[in-house]
């Protein structure tokens, strides 16, 4: 049964191809490779967010948790901000974290103030200043690579929201520079660490459908006022809280507009992918898992117009279907077998297991101790979200379908399609 489609276009992958004027400082080379700090179990991993929006509210809550973290900054162009969360009911910005940060120190502190917090516009600045163990990136996307560079070349640890690059040269260039500075970095994919997507794949890669016919992703629907701010479309002055040409950065200069900041800028392409990379990030990530293509990709995509169908029961997840009518369909809260006598069928000693996580969050510190590969490294999380990237490539040309070696991350003899995998940074925010 297919995922109804949220737009007219639709992807469809089968299984078989299944600071103003600042100049951001130089990279040292890779053989001038920084030296990483892994702390001992006895020491906490001091921790920054660098961007304190929307999802920071929600994915700060296990770092905070953990009492082998200890967070002690923030960065974050905007100081104060209003319109932030899916309805505009929460602020966001530097302060916002701060005080969000020291008011859960103070409560679990069994008494007193916690003030303990430093609070930078630049993040630069954050990393020169202070003695850190682990960032946490909750920029917009098309600050992520840039951040990442820097960082990582830094020997700071990171734990990066998804989707992990704004393109797919960003995302290489991503694993890349993981691998060559030796940093663990995690991937905010927290879906990984969730028992009923873990299952599902664990079915499917030890043949409990037979052999796999389809799969089908169905992404949400969608959504062009997240922050109720869509009515200011026109040019304005930036507010004094905001430091507009650090938030836009590497992104082209273009007019501040209100109803591009704040969430909405998830629906500009200056600044991310919309919703095929916002939860193609999560859903194709899980494809991948269940496939066992983590460190590959497609061969073939076709984009497909189709009228929207009714509403089913599966949407918003992924539905793998086998042989003789078997199916699994998983989503966070759901995870259904057809027949339901399939739930019975146990994994057994000797078949496949897969990487157990039960919190993407503290597997990450657990990884920073350890020095072991976390569950969501970078190479696996660029395959997954390259799959987006390619999605919105043949959209935005018109193709009907398009060919894509995973080998080489290009196109096969396309050099209008390949000539978008790398967007150009502003010359001042390059790196």
């Amino acid at each position: 049964m297919p995922a109804p489609l949220n737009r007219r276009d639709f992807l469809k992958t089968s299984a078989a191809a299944a600071a103003a004027g600042l100049v951001l400082p130089s990279l040292p080379s890779c053989a001038s490779a920084p030296r990483v700090r892994r702390p001992a179990p006895s020491e906490r991993v001091t921790m920054a967010m660098i961007g304190f929006g929307t999802i920071a509210h929600s994915s700060c809550m296990n770092f905070l948790g953990d009492e082998r973290v200890q967070m002690i900054a923030v960065a974050d162009p905007i100081s104060d901000l209003p319109n932030y969360g899916y309805k505009g009911e929460l602020r966001g910005g530097r302060l916002v974290g701060k005080k969000k940060i020291e008011d859960y120190y103070a409560e679990h502190a069994k008494g007193g103030k916690f003030r303990g917090v430093k609070v930078y516009e630049d993040f630069r600045e954050m990393l020169d200043k202070e003695d850190l163990d682990a960032v946490y990136i909750a920029t917009p996307d098309h600050w992520h690579c840039a951040v990442a560079q820097i960082a990582a070349r830094k020997g700071k640890h990171i734990y990066g929201q998804k989707p992990l690059a704004l393109t797919v040269d960003e995302g290489r260039r991503i694993a890349d520079v993981v691998k060559q500075t030796g940093i663990t970095w995690q991937t905010g994919s927290q879906q990984r660490s969730s028992i009923h997507f873990r299952t599902a794949c664990e079915y499917v890669r030890n043949g409990r459908l037979g052999k796999l016919q389809k799969v089908t992703v169905g992404l949400p629907g969608g959504h062009t006022n997240w922050s109720q701010l869509a009515d200011r479309k026109q040019p304005e002055t930036p507010p004094k809280e905001l430091n507009y040409d650090l938030w836009l950065g590497p992104a082209p200069e273009r007019p501040y507009v209100p109803a591009l900041l704040q969430l909405n800028w998830r629906h500009n392409w200056d600044f991310s992918g919309g919703m095929i990379t916002d939860w193609g990030a999560h859903h194709l990530d899980i494809v991948q898992w269940a496939l066992g293509t983590d460190n590959t990709g497609p061969v073939r995509l076709e984009n497909i117009t189709a009228k929207l169908p009714p509403q089913t029961d599966h949407t918003e997840g992924i539905r793998f279907d086998g042989e003789g009518g078997k199916s699994i369909f998983v989503k966070r809260d759901k995870l259904e077998f057809k027949p339901d006598s399939l739930r019975t069928e146990k994994i057994r000693d000797g078949e496949v297991r897969l990487y157990e996580s039960k919190v993407q969050e503290y597997n990450f510190i657990d990884c920073v101790y350890s020095g072991k590969a976390p569950i969501s490294p970078p190479e696996t999380s660029h395959r997954a979200i390259t799959i987006s990237h390619l999605a919105n490539i043949a959209i935005r040309l018109g193709r009907s379908s398009i060919r894509w070696d995973p080998a080489r991350e290009r196109f096969v003899d396309d050099p209008k399609a390949d000539a978008l995998l790398a967007r150009p940074m502003r010359k001042a925010y390059a790196v």
